[in-house]
């Protein structure tokens, strides 16, 4: 069933792998290469059951010793083709405009590094639509702590008005963070997540993609 947006909704925040940007499935095939260099034993079924933004605490859930964490994320960048080659989920791009013409500010807070999304960002177009970005190394805390997400509503003056912002996002981590800092949790499902888990998280609404998601908000407000 379709949520209920307050009409008077005040920006919608979004994550970018995922959600935004067709990119999980390099995502995986670089933890891959990392994982067997290191001859750990993970398939993609436990990727996805112990998938975190926070690729530190990923690689701890898969058992690679606490000396090897920081050259296995060394070694990730070395394989990732994603910033060069992911690109945008279909109407994407299309339904952060409609936010932004319906008067809705949209930012950013991503896992992901300033250096490689900030050139996905330039190449795809998508630089203009999001002002306000908050990287996963902005900060020393990661999704899902609030922090990020928090960082991101401060500097959109909203920090004290959470619960009439949205984040969207495709993986537990992003439906838990936005729940921490009272916001409404939207679940976009993907290979991480199905609707159910996502609403097990706390999801407040589930959409198959973010172009659904738009449409559905924007829709309500007329």
């Amino acid at each position: 069933m379709p949520g209920r947006y307050d009409p008077g909704m005040r920006a919608v925040l979004f994550d970018w792998d995922g959600t935004l940007v067709d990119t999980l499935s390099y995502l995986w095939e670089a933890t891959l290469a990392v994982v067997r260099h290191y001859g750990l034993d993970v398939d993609e079924a436990r990727y996805r059951a112990e998938f975190a933004p926070d690729w530190r605490l990923l690689y701890r859930r898969f058992g690679l010793p606490e000396e090897e964490i920081e050259p296995a994320g060394r070694l990730w960048w070395t394989v990732y083709r994603g910033g060069e080659e992911g690109d945008l989920l279909p109407g994407a791009r299309e339904a952060l405009v409609r936010l932004r013409a319906a008067g809705i500010p949209v930012a950013l807070v991503t896992a992901g590094s300033r250096a490689s999304v900030e050139g996905q960002l330039h190449r795809l177009g998508m630089a203009e639509l999001l002002p306000v970005r908050v990287y996963g190394d902005d900060m020393p805390e990661a999704k899902p702590h609030p922090a990020p997400l928090l960082g991101a509503l401060r500097a959109m003056g909203l920090e004290a008005e959470a619960a009439q912002t949205a984040y969207v996002g495709d993986s537990l981590d992003d439906v838990r963070m936005a729940i921490a800092v009272g916001a409404r949790a939207v679940g976009i499902t993907s290979a991480l997540a199905d609707e159910a888990t996502l609403r097990a998280a706390g999801a407040g609404d589930v959409a198959d993609s973010v172009a659904a998601w738009v449409d559905r908000l924007l829709d309500a407000r007329v």
